[in-house]
């Protein structure tokens, strides 16, 4: 079965995270075969603090978002 993990800032509305994980579990059953209702999806949403690029936050980098 596989688990696909997507970590992600915060921020996307909700039917964006649902769409999300239906187009990742049609993908993944269409490119792997197999029953969608085996494939698991997890969002893991942090904060713009709690991500960084190249050393900084995102905070520090985009202050807006």
């Amino acid at each position: 079965m596989p688990m696909i993990q997507v970590t992600m800032l915060q921020g996307r509305t909700v039917e964006q995270k649902h769409d999300l994980i239906r187009r990742l579990t049609d993908a993944t059953a269409e490119v792997l075969g197999g029953d969608p209702g085996r494939i698991r999806v997890a969002l893991y949403e942090v904060s713009a603090d709690e991500w960084g690029i190249g050393g900084e936050p995102v905070s520090k980098i985009r202050p807006n978002g």
